[in-house]
Order: C-alpha cells, then structure tokens, then sequence
C-alpha cells in the first residue's frame, strides 16, 4: 500500500533552538565516538544527568562498526547547557547473546534513576528497564520480548502502578513492513508489564506515514502529561542523505498531552510538528540526516521547558519553549 507523500514541514514558532547547539558531539567526548546522539536526560541529585549513545564508524566510509562498539556516555552539567563528560562510557553491554545497548532514556522514581533502554540480542530487539543510584552499576529490572523499544517511563505511580509508553515492530501482522504506532503497559513493580493498549496510531498523525513512538519521559502539568513523541515519514524519490548511501526517511518530534488519570487516554495533540528538522546541524553532515529524536525533557519552576534531542543521529541538542505555550499547541485543535 502507497502512503501520500508527506510535503515539507516546519517547527512551531514556540520552539527556541540553543544558539549553542549542538550541545554535545563527537569532538567533545574523549573516547572516540564518531556519533554522540539519542540523550535521556533528567535532574537527578541536584544536577543535570545525560546518558548518551555512543556509536563508531567512519565517515568517509559511511559505515559504523560493529554492533558491540555502541556504548553508553555519561555527562554531568549545573546549567544544562554546558556539559562535563566523563572520560570513559558508564555502560556497555555484549555477551554470547547481547550485541549492544542504546537510546537510554531517563526518569526519576521514588529518589532512584531509571533507564529505559534498547538491547539488541541476537534473537531479537528487546526493550529494558535498569536502575540505578551511582550511574556506574545498573540493576537490569526487567526485559521485554522482540521486538520492542523506545520505552519511557512516566514518573510516579499513577492508579496504583507503573506506567511506560512503547513502540513494538508488528512487522508480521502490519504487512511486512514499517507500520509502528504508540503502546502502553502498566507494571506493579518495574518488573513485570501488562494491561498493554494503544495509544498513538500512524494514521492519528498527519505528518507521519511510517511510524510513530515514544520520545521523552512526559512531564506532569496540570492540565495532563506533557509528552513528545517522534513521527517518521517516508519518501521513496529521497536519495543520498547522510553517510549512507540511501536514507528515504525524515524523523520529526511532536507533541501531546495525555490524561492525568488516565494516559492512555489523549486530551490533546498538535497536529504539526513541534520540531521538524531545519537547522544545519539537523539537514547536513550526520550520518542520517533530517532525522529529529527527542529523548529527554525538562520542565523548570519557571515554566521553561528543555527539550533534548538527537539531531542527523550524530549531535545533541536542544530546544526551549514555555510550557504554557506547548500546552497550548496540544489544545488549540481539539476545542478546549
């Protein structure tokens, strides 16, 4: 089945890029990596945490390497801007099953850092749950079946449970092919999911004829959870964009609020991108290039919100807004 072309898009005028930006690239981590992207980011003890992906290749090339050189990066920072790595990965993960860890996302619960992340194995890609105190160790809690990924967690228990939004590959019963919506589990503790629903459909999202998933942990407000997600098209007259030879899709980040007691219900969604890929650093030069990924989100005591996210799967950066405004953007279309 041919989906329409999705035409050009832009961000929304809420959007504020840090003149900064990138925020965190390869040059600025000690070890190597030729793309640093993909952050979970969160305020954790009284600092600004980022875990980063860290993958290795060669630009000239346009190849990475082998899966079991991805690793996680681990940065600290007082502002959120400026950031201190650390000079060796907090994590990485290869054995007679498992080829790599990635895409860490970060959420606070009850004092602890939870990650969520992606783990592939070589019969399939699962999704993860670890926690962790110190960043140095972290406590695998609970792994999915294939394929499943992009999950974050919400932070606090909400009717009495755990609660994670998810992206499985229903590849099989979609037709053999990219058709991935957002799903949501529930957990009584960390460990083991269930009660799992819908949440997000591609065909719910007009500038998304892919797939669509989860982004940042959602923040709370108090007129529902805040919550990005990523929303990919397909191009098929797409060429050369990147270091690959051929990259036909184009990643946006969108925005939604979810209810307060009830997640997996939507109370609002703008109906165009919050963050479409513009900027330099987000169109040229990556390893795949138009590709926008939110994967963390920070709402400040004076309404500021933090948006970080992986730009051209190379870079990370971010972006600002009012959280005001980007309530707003989620309700301006569905009469509230």
């Amino acid at each position: 089945m041919n989906e329409p072309i999705i035409g050009s898009l832009a961000s929304s005028p809420v959007i504020v890029r840090h003149p900064a930006n990138p925020i965190l690239g390869p040059k600025d981590v000690p070890y190597g990596p030729a793309m640093v992207f993909n952050a979970g980011v969160t305020k954790y003890e009284g600092k600004y945490v980022m875990v980063f992906r860290n993958d290795y290749g060669n630009e000239e090339k346009g190849t990475i390497e082998p899966h079991s050189t991805t690793n996680l990066g681990l940065a600290f920072s007082d502002d959120g801007i400026r950031w201190e790595v650390q000079p060796e990965p907090c994590w990485s993960w290869h054995d007679e099953e498992v080829t790599r860890v990635y895409d860490p996302r970060l959420t606070v619960i009850d004092g602890k850092c939870h990650m969520c992340f992606a783990v592939d194995t070589k019969h399939g890609l699962r999704g993860g749950i670890a926690a962790t105190e110190d960043f140095r160790k972290f406590d695998v809690l609970s792994l999915s079946v294939p394929d499943n990924r992009n999950m974050v967690l919400f932070p606090e228990k909400i009717g009495g449970s755990y609660v994670r939004l998810e992206r499985p590959f229903p590849v099989y019963s979609r037709g053999g092919r990219d058709r991935f919506d957002m799903w949501m589990s529930d957990s009584p503790d960390l460990k083991y999911w269930g009660g799992s629903r819908l949440v997000l459909g591609v065909e719910q999202v007009p500038f998304a004829n892919d797939k669509v998933g989860p982004g940042a942990p959602p923040v709370k407000t108090d007129k529902g959870w805040l919550t990005t997600f990523h929303a990919v098209d397909l191009d098929p007259s797409r060429g050369k964009n990147g270091w690959e030879e051929n990259w036909k899709k184009r990643y946006t980040a969108g925005i939604m609020l979810l209810d307060l007691e009830d997640p997996g219900k939507i109370v609002g969604m703008s109906h165009s991108p919050l963050i479409a890929p513009e900027a330099s650093y987000e169109t040229t030069g990556g390893f795949r290039n138009n590709v926008i990924f939110p994967g963390g989100m920070i709402l400040e005591a004076s309404g500021e919100v933090k948006i970080y996210y992986g730009a051209a799967d190379t870079w990370e950066c971010l972006a600002t807004a009012h959280v005001d405004d980007l309530v707003r953007l989620c309700l301006e279309n569905n009469g509230k």
